[in-house]
């Protein structure tokens, strides 16, 4: 191999070798060195000699270059920019390289064939490699240009092929996560520029200035991104003296705390439950509302309400708050009528937190989807999650879930099949409920105003003893179910349809079927004693049956409305200067009473500490639904119409 394949197989230039005795040549070539470095090529494959100047060398830095690349151009759609196709390029090459091989050599002329033949084979695969690349470019760069014609013409073929298309459902694997939120946007306003999804900003309301709320990334990982709420320094005194004012038993404190932090959250929702009480419904909707705009100000850009993807630690006192200000806007959808909503806040209740609930969702999310004519959603929750949560352990899902059959099979616009299949399902799911629960029948009958006949109230399977006998946790699941759902069973088709299968239900029972017993023995290890996130649940209901039901240990603690049974691991990120808190006693109600209104007594507590008799257990209510008012009267409101400042958040409209 000559010294010039040697430098370019090791990436040297001629020039760049280190400088020594007769290292720079001005003169005429040896015949050696015409040999070993061949002749300039010409147009025939040929190198001319340029006269006066044959034998100069030139340094060429840029020598390993392919100049064919250099000089053919990019390629952009299979062509050059110069307007040639690539193919005819690469036969242009090929018809030089063999018009300069059949073309004879002349005198002292020095061919690259003669060459050694470890170059040619070299310099020959690197031209081949580099033409493949050029036409796999080329073949990428076309199909790239014109990719909706050749997606245009596969769905032509498609169509030739196998006829017309039905579209058909799509996999499972493809549909959306059962959690998804659907969310329709609502209108921008012209006078606030950010754009919410929860609720619209009201040009009644106080102008927004950051209260000092934020949220945080904590991590991500498995597809699951963790968040977490933060209060700057300035929100966490305005906390303490929120705490302050409820522990003060002095109403006017709270309504205070509001005129100078107007949008501070748990101010804000404790107030909505006593405008709610007072049945003042509008205010008590829009200090909700006014919260949940708050706090959705705060987001972290990748919070996401709608992917079922992002968690909220319910243990972190902060992210409480968003919790709760969710339900209370999901309830007041459901009494306004607007199920469908409210079944979109619950699905996003439980996805900030779906597997340890601490709402306890799962208790109301099977209500709202029969409410909202959701069946098919309904079904399929049941489906995805039965095997990992038992839901078909919990009441409402054991008889909700028959229901939402039954009523799929009414629907006249499905297939025959289908109707049948579905009306079989909803019998064999029912018929497992009244096994499994039997103490829901009476009750459920008497909420309905049905009177069952001899058979069935006199059988000791469905009897009063059936009630009786059921675990006091069980008892409270039952009566939340019947209190909130009873009436979804009134209509006559679904009580006939009923009526069977508890005729049914009771041929079994006579003729020993040993499911009978497995369920009595299940009901008995499995609802000893309900969980936390359960009696939160209850208590947030205000279902007057459901909370009669908590045991003693929940009744006679205290119960704050704007934290109802904290978690006993909380997370604290700062603590709060030690005060001396009333002691509490009495009841649940009472408990909640004081929590809203400090200065709410039960009869005979006043005289105990030596008060005066006969005062109005309303009157601390009255005093600070008065100071509310005057509150509400006192925000200088600005006109919509008139000029105002750009908020922080951005100028524009937000898409």
């Amino acid at each position: 191999m000559s010294r010039r394949a040697l430098r370019r197989l090791r990436g040297e230039q001629r020039g760049q070798e280190p400088l020594g005795p007769g290292a720079l040549q001005f003169g005429f070539r040896d015949d050696d060195d015409a040999e070993e470095e061949g002749p300039k090529r010409g147009p025939g494959g040929r190198r001319p000699r340029s006269p006066g100047k044959e034998g100069v060398r030139v340094n060429n830095r840029f020598e390993l270059i392919n100049i064919e690349d250099l000089e053919e151009g990019p390629v952009v759609n299979g062509e050059r920019s110069d307007g040639l196709r690539t193919e005819a390029v690469v036969s242009g090459s090929k018809r030089k390289s063999q018009s300069g091989s059949a073309e004879p050599r002349k005198d002292g002329e020095v061919d690259d064939r003669t060459g050694p033949l470890e170059q040619s084979n070299v310099s020959g695969k690197l031209r081949k490699k580099k033409k493949k690349q050029k036409n796999k470019k080329s073949s990428t760069g076309e199909t790239s240009e014109n990719g909706l014609e050749d997606i245009d013409r596969i769905l032509e073929r498609i169509e030739d092929s196998s006829g017309p298309h039905h579209p058909s459902p799509p996999p499972l694997s493809s549909r959306k996560h059962v959690l998804y939120v659907e969310h329709r946007p609502r209108q921008r306003q012209r006078v606030y520029p950010k754009c919410t999804w929860l609720t619209t900003p009201k040009s009644t309301w106080p102008r927004y200035a950051k209260p000092g709320l934020s949220m945080r990334l904590l991590e991500s990982k498995k597809g699951l991104s963790c968040f977490a709420f933060e209060h700057s320094e300035e929100y966490q005194q305005t906390q303490h003296k929120f705490l302050a004012a409820v522990e003060s038993m002095e109403p006017n404190n709270i309504v205070v705390l509001l005129q100078t932090s107007p949008y501070h959250v748990d101010s804000l929702l404790q107030l909505s439950d006593a405008c709610r009480f007072q049945d003042d419904q509008e205010m008590a909707r829009d200090l909700v509302e006014r919260a949940l705009y708050s706090m959705e100000c705060a987001f972290h850009p990748l919070f996401s309400l709608t992917s079922g993807t992002c968690r909220l630690d319910y243990r972190r006192p902060e992210n409480r708050s968003f919790y709760l200000a969710l339900y209370k806007q999901m309830s007041f959808l459901e009494k306004r009528g607007c199920p469908r909503t409210a079944l979109e806040y619950c699905k996003l209740i439980l996805s900030l937190e779906p597997d340890e609930d601490p709402l306890c969702m799962l208790l109301l999310v099977d209500h709202l989807a029969l409410r909202a004519r959701d069946y098919e959603y309904l079904i399929r929750l049941f489906q995805e999650w039965e095997a990992h949560r038992n839901l078909s352990q919990l009441p409402n899902f054991a008889f909700s879930v028959p229901l939402a059959y039954f009523l799929l099979s009414q629907q006249a616009d499905l297939p025959e099949q289908e109707l049948s299949s579905a009306r079989e399902k909803a019998s064999l799911l029912v018929r497992q409920a009244l096994i499994m629960f039997p103490g829901v029948l009476m009750p459920l009958l008497e909420c309905c105003s049905v009177r069952p006949d001899a058979a069935v109230a006199c059988h000791p399977f469905f009897g009063p003893n059936s009630e009786i006998s059921q675990p006091p946790a069980l008892s409270q699941l039952v009566s939340l179910y019947l209190g909130r759902s009873h009436f979804l069973w009134k209509e006559p088709a679904i009580m006939s349809w009923l009526e069977e299968n508890v005729r049914e239900v009771l041929q079994a029972v006579d003729a020993g079927d040993p499911a009978v017993e497995e369920c009595e023995n299940r009901r008995k290890v499995l609802y000893q004693r309900a969980p936390r996130n359960i009696h939160r649940h209850v208590v947030l209901s205000e279902i007057k049956e459901a909370v009669a039901a908590l045991p003693p240990d929940v009744t006679t603690q205290s119960v704050m409305g704007f934290d109802p049974l904290p978690p006993s691991d909380t997370i604290y990120s700062y603590t709060r200067p030690e005060r001396l808190s009333p002691v509490s006693h009495g009841n649940t109600i009472a408990l909640f009473f004081r929590s809203l209104l400090p200065s709410y007594t039960m009869e005979g507590e006043r005289q105990e500490d030596g008060g005066a008799e006969g005062l109005d257990h309303n009157q601390g209510l009255n005093r600070l639904m008065l100071a509310v008012r005057d509150m509400m009267a006192t925000f200088h409101f600005h006109d919509p119409e008139a000029p105002h400042e750009d908020h922080a958040e951005g100028d524009g409209e937000w898409d």
